[in-house]
């Protein structure tokens, strides 16, 4: 018998799960844009695997730091620490 995978999303089925209204991507997701200093929300799409942060950061409020490529530099706190994610903006909401 082998081993169990714990890959990446690992235990995140019901949090990255969509409901039947919810399928699809909507273009305007992936064309929006951010400016450094705007406040914006960890909204993980999980269609668009690319620039998918973690399902640790889903629903969480944090701040454009910077711009990586097409990819926004997002600062979330988790517990007591800042930590600085690449999110692409599909994965954002303002």
């Amino acid at each position: 018998m082998g081993w169990k995978s714990h890959g990446f999303r690992f235990r995140s089925g019901r949090k990255l799960r969509k409901r039947v209204r919810e399928k699809g991507i909507k273009i305007r997701k992936t064309l929006q844009e951010f400016e450094i200093g705007q406040t914006v929300h960890v909204d993980i799409e999980s269609a668009m695997h690319k620039g998918m942060p973690h399902p640790r950061f889903q629903g969480k409020t944090g701040k454009v730091v910077g711009v990586r490529g097409k990819a926004y530099l997002v600062e979330v706190r988790d517990g007591g620490k800042y930590k600085t994610l690449i999110v692409r903006p599909e994965h954002l909401k303002s």
